[in-house]
């Protein structure tokens, strides 16, 4: 049976866990390897991992701290950052990562998910779209970002996430780049509108600041994933560093929400 998950969501930079604020200012928060130990006591339903320098550089994934982190994790692993091929998302999941993400790559080139679908199968390949609101007088919506949100696209996302889930993607991750570390909730218009033109899973990043915006999410939208950061590394308002996650309880609670809007 379908049911919500919730995710914690890793970036890292410079090899050390990091945690930004609209995609800027990253704050070191850790060591990625021993984040994914914690989240394995906590029997976290799945793991996002991203690596915010890759893409932006121009460089390939690590594959040597990526088969670190697969080898200690205990749940699914999604790695995104700087997979450009479909030999590279091969590579991955021969290593231990169950879902391969691709962003720029794939904004630039959908046909790559139809090649990594056919290589891995198309329940690996997660295509990320960061998204944020259109600037300008004259300007509404939405639009798709990459590089770090340092590449505007003025795409909108909803015909795009359609259009990357035909090209093959298993599951589209929408990232709101306005939301992004502010903890003040999701942007549930964003999220109402994706879902609603998706067949395959969705996943939403950006916003979560408190156990009750999960539930908001879960509540409005049904089965999606429901991804955080800064809810899952910072404890209190002065954002104390301390790896969390919610109590079993809990995510019995947001599974009967779920089920109540199918």
């Amino acid at each position: 049976m379908l049911r919500p998950r919730i995710i914690p969501c890793l970036l890292v930079h410079k090899g050390g866990l990091v945690k930004t604020r609209n995609f800027k200012d990253p704050k070191y928060v850790g060591d990625p390897i021993n984040a994914v130990r914690i989240f394995n006591e906590k029997e976290a339903d799945e793991l996002m991992v991203l690596d915010i320098d890759a893409t932006r550089n121009g460089v390939p994934p690590d594959f040597a701290l990526i088969a670190k982190l697969a080898a200690e994790c205990r749940m699914p692993l999604c790695y995104g950052g700087g997979v450009t091929t479909a030999e590279q998302a091969t590579r991955l999941v021969d290593m231990g990562v169950e879902k391969v993400a691709v962003s720029a790559a794939a904004v630039a080139n959908p046909s790559l998910l139809t090649q990594m679908a056919a290589s891995v199968g198309q329940q690996s390949v997660v295509a990320v779209l960061d998204v944020r609101k259109r600037t300008g007088l004259f300007s509404k919506g939405f639009e798709v970002c990459t590089h770090n949100a340092t590449l505007a696209h003025k795409v909108d996302p909803v015909p795009l996430a359609r259009q990357l889930q035909e090209a093959g993607a298993g599951e589209i991750v929408i990232n709101a780049v306005d939301r992004d570390g502010t903890m003040q909730g999701y942007d549930l218009e964003l999220a109402a509108q994706v879902k609603a033109v998706l067949s395959v899973p969705a996943t939403f990043l950006g916003g979560a600041g408190t156990l009750e915006h999960l539930g908001d999410l879960v509540s409005k939208l049904g089965v999606v994933g429901a991804a955080a950061g800064s809810l899952f590394v910072f404890k209190g308002k002065y954002r104390a560093v301390l790896i969390n996650y919610p109590t079993p309880d809990l995510k019995i609670q947001m599974c009967k929400a779920a089920l109540a809007k199918v």
